[in-house]
């Protein structure tokens, strides 16, 4: 999996980073760069220090993660009507 150095690094500094939550921190291997008042703001800064082709992390800070919600509007084979 990429990026495990980076989220191990976000977890393991997450409560000194709850002072700051709804901001977001970019993180890159072991080293929180910054924390920045929105993503793109930490995006930019990302490219700018990392580079255009280098994975970095950036995570909103929260004391409880948001879930994410995916699904596929897929009907199983079974539902499917045998007449178009």
């Amino acid at each position: 999996m990429a990026l495990e150095v980076e989220l191990d690094t976000y977890r393991k500094n997450l409560s000194s980073l709850l002072d700051r939550e709804g901001k977001f921190v970019l993180i890159y291997g072991d080293r929180i760069i910054g924390v920045y008042d929105s993503l793109d703001e930490a995006a930019s800064e990302g490219y700018e220090r990392v580079g255009l082709f280098t994975p970095f992390f950036i995570r909103e800070i929260r004391a409880v993660e948001k879930p994410i919600i995916l699904h596929r509007h897929i009907v199983p084979s079974c539902l499917k009507s045998a007449d178009p």
